[in-house]
């Protein structure tokens, strides 16, 4: 019996973390609470798998991201939506879209929009309301991503290292994932609480905790940033490449 109940709590917690983690916009405890009314404390006890969620919190994590009960139970999958060891990837879309479906529109499934850098420091709170016409276009993108994934272009050459592993050039186009997690020494793009523009560079994770951000350009003046607890980071780049003219 205890070792059911053990198994059910795990369950539940995992796919509530994934749910979580494609969906930005209910992404953190705050914003799971605001919208269902359960409290910051029991989703975070939920979440861990150190408690069994009660039929109503259930009921209301799954209205919340238009998923079944069975869906958090592990008894069914979310439809159009897989997992594998490099996150999550889109599936062809049937014809008909789900109410409520934030990716691309069906006739630009396996492209993601390009978007400006302005729009990409608000992507996290304005994913649920972008509209095909809100992307400057619309780019095929040869790596797995999820359907909340965007295209931005590199402006600039703080991020260009042409001796290093990683080099980005001013022009080239980055591919960003916000479903995927930022971890030391990912390549972000950054939200600062002062700019409503994003920023792109490699995020640096001290033991103590303490971020910073650094231009790959080991030439860029100010190269390392410290950043507060506060700082957004938007998404973490998947990949690149250079558009031919």
């Amino acid at each position: 019996m205890n070792d059911t109940k053990r198994k059910t709590k795990e369950i539940v917690a995992e796919q509530l973390d994934l749910l979580m983690k494609q969906n930005p916009h209910l992404g953190t405890q705050m914003k799971l609470a605001k919208k269902t009314g359960i409290g910051q404390t029991t989703i975070g006890r939920i979440r861990r798998g150190e408690v069994n969620a009660t039929a109503e919190n259930l009921r209301a994590i799954a209205d919340a991201f238009s998923v079944t009960v069975g869906f958090l139970y592990g008894e069914e999958t979310i439809h159009g939506i897989h997992m594998d060891a490099d996150g999550p990837a889109e599936a062809p879309l049937p014809p008909e879209v789900k109410p409520g479906y934030s990716g691309p529109p069906p006739d630009k499934v396996g492209q993601l929009p390009l978007i400006s850098w302005v729009r990409a420091g608000n992507w996290s709170e304005t994913i649920d309301n972008f509209a095909p016409g809100d992307a400057e276009e619309w780019i095929p993108c040869p790596f797995k991503h999820s359907r909340h994934a965007f295209i931005l272009q590199v402006v600039g050459k703080s991020m260009y290292n042409p001796g290093g592993e990683r080099s980005y050039n001013d022009g080239d186009y980055i591919a960003v994932d916000p479903c995927r997690e930022a971890q030391n020494g990912s390549l972000v793009v950054v939200r600062l609480d002062d700019d409503n523009t994003a920023t792109f560079k490699q995020l640096l994770i001290e033991p103590n905790g303490e971020r910073m951000l650094m231009a790959l350009n080991p030439s860029w003046p100010n190269r390392i940033m410290h950043v507060n607890a506060n700082a957004t980071i938007c998404g973490v780049v998947i990949g690149k490449w250079t558009k031919e003219a």
